[in-house]
């Protein structure tokens, strides 16, 4: 039965992956324009109004902030006479789109700097929020969403995911613009995935909805396009006639397999040639039992001890060679790994020797 449910699981992957790049793709999954991207931000502050489970005295950083916040307050504290437990220093992370406008509302990322224990139910203090460089993009203020929980008490500590970071939901405030050009008499399309056949594939489908000569491909991973005169002035158009364009897109043969689960995903274009396999297992098993020694009755000699057995035995698995016929198609393929009757984990092994013999034409990538 386990047998089975592996050849299953494998099949469906497989198969899966295959349905998935059979068909054409919309440009705007293939390409995004060069320039056209997200900018990082990031801040320092405070998060107030925690129950006793924010920084305490060691953490000086956060003594300082406190001090120093309230001396723009006009109220003058020494950094070292700060006992509160209630605040903790964090750093502030946000993603600012492209073509953000003043006023737009962005998510931002909590994380604790010091030795806080859980940021939950406390309220982020407004946090200016600077990109590469240094410039001021956005402001974040608001109460803080943590990301677990943890509880005390009797000797029992109990934790749930993360409870030093959290999130406030539309916590900063896109103070400056960022609008890219689009005045220009040439875009580049980045595409997401190098590929000098999709690249190709992807200037003749522009030409072909642009006008011919309107685009070429630069390399593996851009395509220029020039604006047309008919787009000129509504760049905005042509992107969106663009991004509706569908396009047969390639790639390389590959496998992926993730040793953490046991998971192994391939794609269309894995080729398997003629191979034999031979594969088994070896189970060590190690047991431990243990007995009491004692000396008898009224010899008044010895003590009574405790003593471990420990008993070995190996178990190696044999299995027949298995010629592995050749495969040019995703469904022969699993038809030629099913053959083997391996655990998903097994397979994995098998796929990188097969890689190893030359027999496996594709890439192996391990996550």
């Amino acid at each position: 039965m386990r047998s089975i449910h592996s050849r299953i699981g494998v099949s469906l992957l497989l198969l899966a992956v295959s349905a998935v790049h059979a068909s054409p793709a919309r440009m705007k999954e293939l390409v995004e324009v060069q320039g056209f991207r997200e900018n990082e931000l990031f801040g320092y502050g405070l998060v107030v109004g925690l129950s006793g489970t924010g920084d305490n005295e060691r953490v000086f950083f956060t003594s300082q902030s406190i001090s120093g916040m309230l001396g723009r307050l006009g109220i003058r504290v020494d950094p070292r006479d700060v006992r509160s437990r209630n605040v903790a220093a964090v750093m502030v992370t946000a993603r600012l789109p492209t073509f953000s406008r003043p006023g737009t509302r962005l998510d931002v990322q909590v994380s604790s700097m010091g030795d806080a224990r859980s940021l939950a139910g406390g309220v982020l203090l407004i946090t200016p929020l600077t990109g590469a460089d240094g410039a001021v993009y956005a402001v974040a203020q608001g109460a803080v969403q943590a990301g677990g929980f943890q509880a005390s008490g009797g000797g029992t500590w109990v934790q749930r995911n993360q409870p030093t970071s959290g999130r406030v939901p539309e916590g900063a405030s896109v103070e400056k613009a960022v609008i890219p050009d689009l005045s220009r008499a040439s875009l580049v399309f980045n595409l997401k995935r190098p590929d000098f056949t999709t690249a190709k594939n992807i200037a003749d489908v522009m030409n072909g909805a642009l006008g011919a000569g309107a685009a070429k491909a630069l390399d593996a991973a851009a395509v220029e396009v020039k604006v047309p005169q008919a787009f000129k002035g509504n760049v905005v158009g042509m992107i969106a006639k663009v991004e509706l364009l569908e396009v047969e897109a390639d790639q390389r043969a590959k496998i992926v397999i993730s040793e953490r689960t046991g998971t192994v995903v391939a794609g269309e274009h894995v080729r398997l040639r003629p191979a034999a396999v031979a594969q088994g297992g070896l189970q060590v098993t190690i047991q431990n039992v243990q007995s009491v020694s004692q000396p008898g009755p009224f010899s008044g000699q010895g003590n009574t001890a405790v003593i471990n057995n420990a008993s070995i035995n190996a178990d190696e698995e044999s299995r027949a060679a298995v010629a592995l016929p050749a495969a040019t198609s995703v469904q022969e393929l699993v038809k030629a790994l099913n053959m083997l009757g391996s655990k998903p984990r097994d397979l994995i092994a098998i796929l990188q020797a097969l890689k190893a013999a030359g027999a496996l034409d594709a890439d192996l990538e391990v996550m």
